[in-house]
């Protein structure tokens, strides 16, 4: 092996660390629901599909959000009615709108 292959395979498998270290500091699996292997494997896949979801998320917004706190509000708001794009956007505005039904017209004629 020439050391560029051994640098490509270091950074892939740095990048799998940091994977797992995001894993471990915003979806904390400190129990299991069950303890037979399939229910560990599709609580471990679900994890990863919300990282996955975050990750879309984070991308397509403009506002830059970390994401352990993206994953905090999302946490925070999972069964409110609100648009989440948007709110995520321009979270101040959006929700002083939610709250306050009638500044809607203050901020839709600025």
């Amino acid at each position: 092996m020439n050391a560029g292959h051994i640098a490509m395979i270091y950074k892939k498998r740095w990048s799998i660390e940091l994977l797992f270290k995001q894993l471990k500091q915003n979806f904390p699996l400190k129990y299991f629901l069950d303890d037979n292997e399939n229910a560990i494997k599709i609580q471990i896949l679900c994890t990863l599909i919300v990282k996955l979801f975050l990750t879309v998320i984070r991308k397509k917004i403009k506002r830059k959000w970390s994401l352990s706190n993206l994953a905090s509000f999302c946490r925070l708001h999972l069964f409110n009615y609100i648009h989440v794009m948007k709110l995520l956007e321009n979270p101040e505005e959006d929700w002083l709108k939610e709250i306050n039904p009638s500044l809607q017209i203050k901020f839709s004629s600025a």
